[in-house]
């Protein structure tokens, strides 16, 4: 049996960032991890330059049951804390937009800083660690792997969610926060392509790769971002950030071209160009095989003086508010991240601990904490982390 001050379940961003943060203090800190390579998230991510915060970062980026609970340790630990830990290492980083920052040369370069602090922190690493039981002797947290038992006055679970299984996410941390009688917001993929009917699909094929800026809607949701034709169906930023909202059943709505009311645009072209080619106008605002996608659908031809106002009224809709009617999403095999979670109501959002058990805390993304795209989930990632980190 060896004896610790603080667990720490699950190495990854916010795994890592509680570590260092409990080592500064001087607790004795064992942080381990079921994966042969630490930090395997992170490595992956932005292309593999991680993404690793944005500098638009509020508590409104982010989607939670209770969007309240976000405030306390965004304000705590803030992306520029972050961006001085970065600095602090030397390591070059860029914005590429909409506030979200990369690293100039490579993701692994996040991990090493992580993994150097925590030596720095005497926090001490398992790697391929199987955790075979969790409990609760008294007021000590018992954790049991096939080789030892481990207690400790503080446990955090730093397990992440159900989005990326191939790089070994799992129910683990969920299971957890259930045998200590915690609620479960039902988690579904987030961030993730969304799925089509064959009538759509059949476009969005003959379409692959083409990608436009659209705004893309769900209710009064809306993100304006790129937004890509795949074999599979559509993708890219916005539909990503629209997938955390849209639920089953119901309809998005795609404006294909923002900046202009195509309606309008075509009235004003059948007066001062009457002879010019539908196809060709279209052609202008979009790329050419979409255009011509769109106005073989609705069998449009010909000079535009030809054309009935109600079918350029048709022809406008269809680019400025496409309806359409996902079936489904890719899952978690593609999500970047889960939504739902541990239920914040049942925990400090001033310290991340259970409301239900001292000691017993839950970072991450296996909390009911989902950000937007771009960096935001790494973000609170750091937040959550060096919260807990202050008060295990």
């Amino acid at each position: 049996m060896t004896k610790f001050d603080v667990i720490i379940i699950g190495a990854g961003a916010a795994g890592m960032m509680c570590a260092i943060e409990a080592g500064k203090r001087g607790q004795k800190v064992l942080l381990v991890d079921h994966a042969k390579k630490i930090g395997e998230k992170i490595r992956i991510s932005g292309g593999g330059r991680c993404n690793f915060t944005n500098l638009n970062t509020k508590p409104d980026k982010f989607i939670s049951k209770n969007p309240k609970f976000v405030r306390s340790a965004l304000s705590q630990y803030t992306q520029h804390d972050f961006i001085n830990l970065v600095k602090k290492h030397k390591i070059d980083f860029h914005e590429k937009k909409l506030g979200q920052l990369f690293c100039d040369k490579s993701a692994q370069q996040i991990i090493d800083m992580l993994l150097l602090e925590c030596e720095w922190a005497n926090v001490e690493i398992k790697k391929e660690f199987v955790v075979n039981e969790v409990d609760k002797d008294n007021n000590e947290y018992v954790v049991k792997s096939a080789d030892n038992i481990y207690k400790s006055n503080s446990l955090v679970i730093a397990t992440g969610g159900l989005s990326v299984p191939k790089i070994g996410a799992s129910s683990f941390g969920y299971e957890v926060a259930k045998k200590f009688g915690m609620d479960i917001i039902e988690t579904l993929p987030a961030l993730v392509p969304l799925t089509f009917n064959e009538k759509i699909l059949n476009i969005c094929k003959e379409l692959t790769g083409l990608s436009v800026e659209a705004v893309v809607s769900f209710k009064k949701i809306l993100f304006e971002e790129g937004m890509l034709f795949t074999h599979r169906g559509l993708s890219g930023p916005s539909i990503l950030q629209i997938s955390s909202y849209w639920k089953q059943g119901e309809n998005i709505k795609v404006n294909m071209s923002p900046k202009l009311n195509v309606y309008q645009f075509l009235e004003e072209k059948k007066k001062s160009n009457p002879k010019q080619d539908i196809q060709n106008i279209i052609s202008d605002l979009l790329p050419k095989r979409l255009a011509q996608i769109i106005c073989e659908e609705i069998n449009l031809k010909g000079n535009i003086w030809e054309i009935s106002n109600k079918a350029l009224k048709s022809l406008g809709d269809r680019i400025n508010s496409w309806i359409v009617n996902p079936i489904g999403s890719e899952g978690y095999r593609t999500a970047e991240v889960t939504l739902g979670g541990v239920n914040t109501n049942e925990i400090s959002s001033k310290t991340m601990m259970s409301l239900k058990h001292q000691g017993l805390f839950f970072i991450g993304e296996v909390v009911d904490v989902t950000g937007h795209l771009g960096g935001y989930n790494f973000q609170w990632a750091w937040s959550s982390g060096f919260v807990a980190g202050k008060y295990v």
